[in-house]
């Protein structure tokens, strides 16, 4: 078989901070250039300051309680602590590593609280929050949510000790997820140490992006620097991300499928038509996603 060519990267983008409240938020998705990669429809990487739910020092509200309906969020602490609590009854702390994932369905009412990890040698929190778009067939389910710790996340460690891969969502050769998909989404933490290098092969049906927390690697050939997005072309079968750095870096690897489907979104509702997103609020403000 001959050469496998590295994908073309069809953009990419340095995402700016933007401050709510104590937050500093990089909102990577959606953006002028792509409302969704595969079926997420938000991607923001989350920075960590000074509140917590009580008001004590050491962590900070994100967006107080929110309605979300047709969507499936997942948070993931790179660093720092996140707090859950939702309508339908669960509060959850989980530190670095952890993943909180809520199924909106057809409807819930939720927050979450990012703060540095108490007792922690780490100051600030670095997290990631995902959305993604269930297909219409799902987005009137039961609402569901589930917490995985560290210690429950599929880990493939790389060869001759380059690093490793944290399989969130999906499956990474003989690692898959323990989070249900409705498609062939998926979602990577790389940690790659310094000097290192990583690649992977890649599927013609799938669209896929990598975003930089920290750090800054060469992927596909090309240099880019902490905070930017990349989203890679249809055309290649390879992506290649090296370390030329002195320290280990992080990276953020998703996508999937295309999402086939309308997508008619305002605020945190996520809906096929205008009349589901009237419906949305109705159901809200009727009571039915419940209190916090």
């Amino acid at each position: 078989m001959g050469a496998k060519f590295k994908k073309r990267i069809r953009f990419s983008l340095l995402i700016r901070c933007a401050w709510n409240g104590e937050l500093k938020i990089q909102r990577a998705l959606p953006n002028k250039f792509a409302q969704a990669i595969g079926p997420f429809v938000l991607f923001e990487h989350l920075r960590s300051f000074t509140r917590s739910i009580d008001g004590s020092p050491g962590a900070s509200a994100t967006n107080r309680s929110h309605a979300h309906r047709g969507i499936a969020i997942l948070t993931y602490a790179l660093t720092g602590e996140v707090e859950h609590l939702d309508s339908i009854g669960h509060h959850r702390k989980l530190g670095p590593g952890g993943v909180h994932w809520t199924k909106a369905g057809k409807g819930i009412v939720y927050d979450e609280i990012i703060g540095a990890e108490p007792g922690g040698t780490n100051s600030k929190a670095s997290v990631v929050r995902l959305w993604t778009n269930l297909a219409a067939t799902n987005k009137s389910d039961t609402p569901v949510y589930l917490h995985l710790k560290p210690e429950a996340i599929p880990i493939k460690n790389l060869a001759d000790g380059a690093g490793w891969v944290k399989v969130i969502l999906g499956e990474y050769e003989d690692k898959a997820a323990k989070i249900a998909c409705y498609s062939k989404e998926f979602l990577y933490h790389v940690r790659l140490d310094a000097g290192r290098q990583f690649s992977t092969t890649t599927d013609p049906e799938i669209e896929y992006a990598a975003f930089l927390p920290a750090g800054n690697a060469v992927v596909n050939g090309r240099s880019f620097e902490a905070g930017v997005l990349i989203v890679f072309a249809s055309f290649g079968e390879m992506i290649e991300i090296q370390n030329s750095g002195n320290s280990a870096i992080d990276i953020i690897l998703f996508g999937g499928e295309p999402y086939s489907e309308p997508i008619v979104s305002e605020g945190n509702f996520v809906m096929n038509n205008p009349h589901e997103i009237s419906q949305a609020y109705n159901d809200y403000y009727d009571g039915k996603y419940g209190n916090l």
